[in-house]
């Protein structure tokens, strides 16, 4: 069991908090702040037991220095103001004597905000690289670390595996929170355990694939990667996604698990990915060679539903439908529908998932969303996180 900020006396103490505000954001506005309010438990906590509170976090990529400007963490520092109903020190640098006068200035319950850590990758990938001289800077800023961003857990950077190796260190309530809810579900689901996997490429998932066709009793495939399954099959799937590369693969999963994989039994089509393109429903057997297939059709809501009313556990990664466009959105809607209304532990895993289902309405419908995409990934692959991986054990 690792250790947690309740297992440190905070007062007076220079806490260095890792969040992850990577929120959506265009003309630096922000459009979901899931994210920030998912950190404001460990925040809050910190501030009313008299912790001096050093914000951090990543934003986006930095390749190139055009990249700065759209992401600056200031939108997230006021964003967080709100949130708070206190002030927020933004510091808009990473390192330097304008960030070191701000911490050196703090008083119990206050709160600084540091630039985005990634502003470091622009000189040779420093935070991506987990380059110690800045681990080992940005260490010397606090006295006690604490990691609460689930999202890049599963990344070995700077501003997680490097100051955690510095600093006495825990875990906050969200990635406590993630572990638990997570790991409980695969390691001793309640059962029947149903995995629902989608998305574009059967190649994002094969560890995910690999370990729960082992644990899950089924596994409900849609999205994109159905259709390199159908093809594996012998089936045509005329032009829609296809991951040649791992044709195989889905054979051998087929042939070893045929009684656990449930493919779609009739797709949405259409010939161009488009709300405006003509759609029909084709049986998995009668794809045309033009047909473009984005979406599970109203066969395959009802076969995925006959094995969802009888679970206990559910996980679901990735869309079953390409859901950002209205008309191929409808399978991964009538999911949710069916999901919302069980008497079941939920999870949804994170990323694409977590979007699709928030954007429908389905936010408060679910036992947990996860707030980590890659790293709900690497733990559904039965993978350790470096990032949680570091954190002192009690």
């Amino acid at each position: 069991m690792k250790k947690t900020i309740k297992d440190y006396n905070l007062y007076d103490k220079k806490v260095i908090i890792r969040c992850d505000f990577n929120v959506p954001m265009e003309n630096n506005i922000i459009l979901d702040d899931n994210r920030i309010v998912a950190s404001l438990d460990t925040i809050e906590y910190a501030i009313n037991n008299g912790a001096k509170v050093i914000l951090m976090s990543h934003l986006g990529r930095i390749k190139e220095a055009s990249d700065l400007i759209n992401n600056t963490l200031e939108p997230v520092a006021k964003r967080l103001e709100e949130l708070l109903h206190r002030k927020v020190v933004f510091i808009g640098e990473t390192r330097g004597k304008k960030l070191e006068k701000a911490i050196k200035k703090m008083r119990a319950g206050s709160v600084v905000l540091i630039q985005n850590t990634r502003y470091e990758d622009l000189d040779g990938k420093k935070e991506s690289n987990n380059d110690l001289q800045l681990a080992s800077y940005w260490a010397s800023l606090g006295d006690i670390y604490i990691n609460d961003a689930f999202g890049t857990s599963h990344r070995n950077h700077a501003s997680n595996v490097g100051i955690a190796s510095i600093l006495p260190n825990g875990v906050g309530f969200l990635i406590e929170k993630e572990v638990n809810i997570l790991g409980r579900a695969i390691n001793n689901p309640k059962r029947p355990f149903t995995v629902i996997l989608g998305g574009a490429k059967v190649n994002d998932k094969i560890g995910v694939i690999e370990n729960l066709v082992k644990i899950a009793d089924y596994i409900l495939i849609g999205g994109g990667m159905a259709y390199t399954f159908l093809v594996a099959k012998g089936l045509n799937v005329g032009k829609s996604l296809v991951d040649k590369e791992n044709i195989d693969f889905c054979k051998k999963i087929l042939d070893n698990y045929s009684s656990k994989i449930i493919l779609p039994v009739d797709n949405i089509v259409a010939n161009e990915i488009s709300n405006s393109s003509l759609v029909r429903v084709a049986t998995s057997d009668n794809i045309k060679d033009l047909d473009i297939a984005l979406d599970i059709g109203p066969k395959t809501v009802e076969l995925f539903n006959q094995y969802l009313i009888k679970s206990k556990t559910v996980i679901w990664n990735g869309p079953v439908g390409f859901s950002e466009i209205k008309n191929f959105s409808k399978g991964t809607k009538a999911l949710c529908e069916t999901l919302s209304k069980l008497d079941a532990i939920t999870i949804i895993g994170g990323g694409d998932t977590a979007s699709s289902v928030i954007n429908l309405g389905f936010k408060d419908k679910f036992t947990h969303i996860s707030t980590g995409g890659g790293a709900t990934l690497e733990l559904l692959e039965g993978k350790n996180l470096p990032g949680i991986n570091v954190i002192s054990d009690i």
